[in-house]
């Protein structure tokens, strides 16, 4: 801590060698911010953004030294958490990435390069994962249910616990008159998960999980208001429309160039997720159970997985000749 000199003036970060932005996630925040830093950082000074999903190639698009714009995001708690997404935009130079991994490793992080796209590797790969949870609580499923798959696969928590801990407020659009999801409905009545006592759970002073009648009387209520009958839902769905559905999106992560191997996908969600170590990570897991069931369990449910829903070339390719996931 003595090594660290607080300061709330910004001209101090004139002679900074690296800076790292690190406000909440708006665009029009960051991109101000990053005109700011282009007027008065060094020549040769890495700017790079903590950004966990937005643009970088338009937050760098702000300077006129897009060459030295990087993403450095740090997975939270970041003195804890191992992983570090080097984000490499479109113009960042050669030696800037280099540098940013150097830095990682440095540190005692594990950096994995990504490629520019809405959450990178680990977030993008989250977003299906979760919408499906929350697409199964409207159709019948308890969150209880819905997070023992994945801690029974070896997963710390399920992803609407982890929701809970990261804040289910996270990317709202803060209007409590919009409901337009059952996530809307809960941060409209400040149910905003671990922060506020209750999200799809409810917490109790050491923030242990326990059933929420509260949260379960929104869902219902959501359910109702469109049109939802409950009904059962087995394991097997779940781990369709939780896991499965993550492979499906690192494989096109991988076709898109995003990530450049499946292992890099691999060491993102065993590093920055706790995805369990001794499966390998979602890419090298799916390999060992079988892309062929993978594919299967994903045709059987596709359509309950959304109209935007696609399966994803590569991993059909891969399945059908019997090869690991990788280009």
């Amino acid at each position: 801590m003595g090594l660290l000199s607080p300061t709330l003036d910004f001209g101090a970060l004139s002679e900074c060698d690296l800076i790292i932005e690190a406000v909440y996630e708006n665009m029009d925040v960051k991109q101000d911010i990053f005109g700011r830093l282009d007027k008065l950082a060094k020549p040769g000074a890495i700017l790079a953004s903590n950004t966990s999903y937005l643009d970088v190639n338009a937050i760098a698009a702000c300077t006129g030294r897009p060459q030295d714009v990087v993403g450095m995001h740090f997975f939270s708690p970041a003195n804890i958490m191992k992983l570090l997404e080097v984000v490499r935009g479109d113009k960042t130079a050669p030696d800037v990435l280099a540098t940013a991994m150097a830095l990682g490793r440095r540190i005692g992080k594990v950096p994995v390069v990504s490629g520019v796209c809405h959450g990178f590797i680990g977030n993008r790969m989250l977003t299906p994962r979760l919408d499906g949870a929350i697409e199964m609580l409207v159709e019948g499923a308890t969150p209880a249910q819905v997070d023992r798959v994945s801690v029974e696969l070896g997963m710390p928590m399920g992803p609407l616990q982890m929701i809970d801990l990261a804040g289910v407020d996270i990317g709202w659009h803060r209007d409590p008159t919009r409901i337009e999801s059952v996530r809307d409905a809960l941060n409209a009545v400040g149910r905003w998960g671990q922060k506020t006592g209750g999200g799809f759970y409810d917490y109790d002073e050491k923030r242990k999980p326990s059933p929420s009648a509260a949260a379960q009387e929104i869902v219902e209520q959501f359910r109702a208001g469109v049109g939802v009958s409950a009904r059962e839902i087995s394991d097997e769905e779940i781990m369709v429309r939780t896991l499965y559905v993550m492979v499906n999106e690192g494989a096109k992560i991988l076709e898109e160039g995003i990530a450049q191997r499946a292992s890099d996908i691999d060491v993102v969600w065993l590093y920055g997720y706790g995805w369990p170590r001794h499966t390998g990570g979602p890419m090298f897991w799916a390999g060992q159970i079988g892309l062929d069931r993978i594919v299967s369990g994903l045709r059987q449910y596709q359509d309950r997985l959304g109209e935007g829903f696609s399966l994803s070339p590569l991993l059909l390719q891969c399945a059908d000749e019997g090869r690991p996931l990788d280009r």
